[in-house]
C-alpha cells in the first residue's frame, strides 16, 4: 500500500496579509518582560512557593522567578540577568533558584498558564484540546553521565537525552519527561500522557514511528485514547484479520497476520488489571516500559495486548487509506510540534544548546523551566494576537475564519532573547501594550 505525499494546503494571498499584519502589530519587548507581563495576567508566579513551607514571601519576588527563568531556559546563567538592584544580585538570584525553583512549582505554574491561554477565543479557534503529540526534541549532553547515552543518528560520538514532550492542538505544552538519548519513545509515551501538567484530556494521540508498537497500541487504545501515529514504509507494515477464510477484496494479501480472539478472550482479566493499574499509577513501572508486561519470565498477557493492539492498528491504516482529511489532521498536529520545537531552539541558544547537567533531576529541572517559558510565550502570544486579530476586524480589515485558524503562536521575532534585558514592567491600564501600527517600519 502506497499513499502519495499530502500536498501542502495552499496559501491564499488573504492567508498571508492577515499573517503579516498580525505579526507587525505584536509589541516588541524582551522575554523578561513578557515574563512579567504573563505573571500580571495569570498570578502564575504565586505557584512559586518556598521549599521551607513557609508563606511569607520576598518583596519582588516575581522579578527574581523571571531573571531566573530567562537564565535556565536560555541557558546562559547567572551572569546576562544579574544587575544592581537587590532583586538580581546574585546572592538573591542562588537564594530563590534554591528555595522556590523546583520541578513541583513548574508543574503548578504551567496548569495556570495551559487554562489561562485555553480560554482565549484565538486559541478556541485552533482546536479545542482533545488532539495532542508526543515527540522526542534531541539535546547533546557533553559531560560524562549515565542519563546521557550515545546515539550517532543525533548526537555523533557524544552521549545526549531526548525530551519526549507533548502539545495539544491549541499549541499548549501539556508535560514532558526527559529520557536517555538511545530508547524509543514508545517506551515512555504512556508516562507522558499520564503525567500531564494541565489541560483537558487529549483523547487523539499523534506520535511519529519512533513512538508505535503493538502494545502501546493495544494499551492506549484500552485507556480509551484514539491513537494515530505516522508510520513510515508503510508498504512493509502488516495488516491484521480476523477470519482466516474471509475474502478482503484489495486488502486480501495486505491482511497477512491473523489476531488471536480466544487469546485476548482468556486474558482478558489480565489486562484489565494491567490498564486499571497503568490507568491509577500503581505499577509505574508498565509505564516506563510497556514493552515489558512483564518481559522476564514472558508473560502471556503481553502478547494478548499486542493482539488487541493490532486490531486498532489495522483500522487505523485502513482509515489512513480513506480519509485523507484524518492523514491532514494528523500531519497539522505534528507540524505544530516541529512550530514549537523551532521556538524551543531560539529559546535554548546558549552553550550551543545542549545540556550541561549530569543528573536526571538537574535535566527535569532545567527542561521543565524551558517548557514553563514556552507556554508563557505562547500564551502571550495567542492573547495579543486575539487582540490583533480584533483590532483588524474593527478597522475594517477583511479577516476569514479559516485564516484566523492557520495563525501560529510560535512567532518570535518580536522577543529579544539575546543580549541585554530589560526588567520593567511598565502601567498596563487596559491590560495590554498598545499594538503597533501594522504600517510602522522596524524603526518607528
Amino acid at each position: 500500500m502506497h499513499f502519495a505525499a499530502l500536498e501542502p494546503d495552499p496559501e491564499p494571498a488573504s492567508l498571508r496579509q492577515l499573517r503579516e499584519a498580525v505579526e507587525a502589530m505584536l509589541p516588541r519587548l524582551s522575554l523578561p518582560e513578557a515574563l512579567l507581563e504573563v505573571f500580571s495576567w495569570t498570578g502564575a508566579d504565586q505557584a512559586f512557593t518556598s521549599v521551607t513551607g513557609g508563606e511569607a514571601r520576598l518583596k519582588d519576588l516575581h522579578v527574581t522567578i523571571a531573571a531566573l527563568l530567562v537564565a535556565h531556559s536560555c541557558n546562559v546563567g547567572y551572569t546576562p540577568v544579574i544587575g544592581a538592584a537587590d532583586v538580581l544580585r546574585y546572592g538573591r538570584l542562588s537564594h530563590v533558584d534554591q528555595t522556590y525553583l523546583r520541578l513541583s512549582t513548574y508543574r503548578a505554574a504551567n496548569a495556570t498558564l495551559i487554562d489561562y491561554q485555553a480560554a482565549i477565543p484565538l486559541a478556541q479557534a485552533w482546536g479545542g484540546g482533545l488532539v495532542a503529540s508526543v515527540d522526542g526534541m534531541r539535546f547533546g549532553v557533553p559531560v560524562p553521565s549515565v542519563y546521557a547515552r550515545p546515539n550517532p543518528k543525533y548526537f555523533g560520538r557524544r552521549g545526549g537525552a531526548s525530551w519526549l514532550n507533548m502539545i495539544n492542538d491549541q499549541a499548549a505544552g501539556l508535560g514532558g519527561k526527559v529520557v536517555a538519548g538511545t530508547p524509543r519513545d514508545s517506551l515512555y509515551v504512556l508516562d507522558v500522557l499520564y503525567d500531564r501538567n494541565g489541560g483537558k484530556r487529549p483523547e487523539m494521540i499523534v506520535t511519529d514511528t519512533a513512538s508505535y508498537s503493538d502494545i502501546v497500541f493495544g494499551l492506549l487504545t484500552l485507556a480509551g485514547f484514539a491513537y494515530a501515529p505516522q508510520l513510515a514504509d508503510l508498504p512493509d507494515q502488516k495488516m491484521w484479520r480476523i477470519d482466516r477464510m474471509a475474502d478482503y477484496g484489495a486488502f486480501q494479501d495486505a491482511a497477512r497476520g491473523r489476531i488471536d480472539l480466544a487469546r485476548i478472550e482468556r486474558h482478558w482479566e489480565d489486562i484489565l488489571r494491567i490498564t486499571g493499574s497503568i490507568h491509577t499509577g500503581a505499577v509505574r513501572g508498565l509505564r516506563r516500559d510497556p514493552d515489558a508486561v512483564p518481559r522476564r519470565p514472558p508473560h502471556p498477557s503481553r502478547h494478548a495486548i499486542a493482539h488487541y493492539g493490532r486490531i486498532a492498528k489495522t483500522l487505523h491504516i485502513l482509515r489512513l487509506a480513506d480519509e485523507p482529511g484524518y492523514r491532514r489532521q494528523i500531519k497539522s498536529q505534528a507540524n505544530l510540534q516541529e512550530g514549537r520545537h523551532a521556538l524551543t531552539r531560539k529559546i535554548f541558544h546558549g552553550r550551543s544548546g545542549q545540556l550541561y547537567q549530569r543528573y536526571q533531576d538537574g535535566m527535569e529541572d532545567q527542561i521543565g523551566v524551558l517548557g514553563l517559558v514556552l507556554n508563557a510565550l505562547v500564551l502571550f502570544n495567542t492573547w495579543y494576537m486575539d487582540a490583533a486579530v480584533n483590532q483588524l476586524r474593527a478597522d475594517g480589515f477583511d479577516v476569514l475564519d479559516e485564516d484566523v485558524a492557520r495563525l501560529s503562536p510560535f512567532v518570535r521575532h518580536h522577543i529579544n532573547m539575546l543580549g541585554r534585558y530589560s526588567f520593567q514592567l511598565p502601567d498596563l491600564p487596559g491590560g495590554l501594550r498598545p499594538l503597533r501600527d501594522p504600517g510602522a517600519t522596524d524603526e518607528e
